[in-house]
């Protein structure tokens, strides 16, 4: 389900511009708002001069109405229908308090209507605007045109990125990843420092492998929950070459997994998918890694932690299932391709329905 996002927004003004650019320009941002399902936090009309930020008194107000839903808002959306007030939107960020990603629009003049009446003189505004907010020391975002009307195809096209943008800043920044098992011996590949990690926010869960296998081995067949998964899994995947015994061991193991990830809101997940799992406990777990990457809980091989920070963002990014793979082979003699390859934990949302089946491993079955 792809999540709801909430901006706050700016809508910059400078005095001596018409009213009425400013009137229409809020409306149509509240309408391109709603048309993706984003909820707007904007000052109403009659809290200042046509619920625009350009004062003082203005940015404090603004700020606080972005103070009281600190919690919801996601980024930040500054919006120029005319040349704005450089100062008042800094201030009002500032002021705020939020860190947060900050999207910059200036609506375009019309050659044709460049009087005073109609002139809105964004292009420059924005400059001005983008310099304060690198001045406060903040990081924002442009669209890919410098001045586009928000009903355009093209911003459209720069709402859509920035809603990645927030909703990576937003996962990644509390991120809770799981580590199951230890890093297999022969990858220094995927070696990390959980303290690098904890600086920018995301902290690291572990569990050993024993404390896994434990419980697996005790849960029954006619467990309800082992009955679940084992639904589950056939519904997902075809696995009439598969014998029953191994399928409920993976849908034990699970079980285990799934309650240990619920328990402590784990959102990602590496695992040592090999090889102690082959030769302790008899199968492998790649039909359980797709199908929480297929759910957007992304699950990497070899305990790969930096690696699932990488699924997870794109999946953010995309609202997509995400992969994180091997770029195996050459492709021929095509420099511009290659192989990608990896044992099987490939969401399903990578193949066509017909061609996704559970089967043996061919090179883990024969270690």
């Amino acid at each position: 389900m792809a999540q709801q996002l909430t901006l706050g927004v700016i809508v910059g003004n400078r005095d001596f511009f018409p009213d009425v650019l400013i009137t229409e320009g809020r409306q149509d941002i509240l309408d391109v708002l709603d048309e993706h399902h984003i909820t707007p936090i904007i000052l109403d009309e009659d809290a200042t001069k046509l619920g625009a930020v350009e004062t003082w008194q203005d940015a404090k107000k603004c700020a606080d109405l972005f103070k009281q839903h600190r919690d919801d808002i996601d980024g930040i959306l500054v919006c120029l229908p005319n040349f704005g007030d450089e100062k008042g939107i800094a201030e009002t960020i500032k002021l705020s308090g939020l860190n947060v990603p900050i999207l910059v629009q200036a609506y375009p003049d019309d050659l044709n209507q460049l009087i005073p009446s109609r002139r809105r003189d964004a292009f420059c505004g924005k400059i001005s605007a983008c310099n304060n907010l690198y001045q406060y020391g903040y990081s924002y975002t442009v669209t890919e045109l410098h001045t586009v009307h928000p009903k355009s195809e093209s911003f459209k096209a720069d709402l859509k990125k920035f809603m990645g943008v927030c909703r990576v800043v937003k996962g990644l920044r509390n991120a809770r990843l799981g580590a199951v098992g230890a890093r297999p011996n022969a990858f220094n590949t995927t070696r990390y420092s959980e303290k690098l990690l904890q600086s920018v926010g995301m902290s690291v869960q572990t569990i050993d492998l024993t404390e896994v296998f434990g419980p697996a081995r005790k849960l029954a067949d006619d467990d309800v929950r082992v009955k679940d998964r084992i639904d589950r899994i056939m519904d997902y995947v075809k696995t009439d070459s598969v014998p029953s015994p191994s399928l409920y061991k993976m849908a034990k193991i699970g079980v285990v997994i799934d309650d240990w990830m619920q328990e402590l809101d784990i959102t990602a997940s590496a695992i040592q998918c090999w090889d102690s799992l082959q030769s302790n406990y008899g199968v492998n777990v790649c039909t359980l890694m797709s199908m929480m990457s297929e759910q957007l809980l992304p699950s990497a091989c070899e305990v790969d932690v930096t690696g699932v920070v990488s699924m997870y963002a794109l999946q953010l990014a995309s609202n997509t299932p995400s992969a994180l793979v091997d770029w195996n082979n050459n492709y021929a003699d095509d420099p511009n391709k290659c192989v990608l390859f990896h044992c099987g934990n490939w969401a399903k949302s990578f193949f066509p329905e017909d061609d996704f089946e559970m089967s043996y491993a061919p090179i883990l079955g024969s270690t």
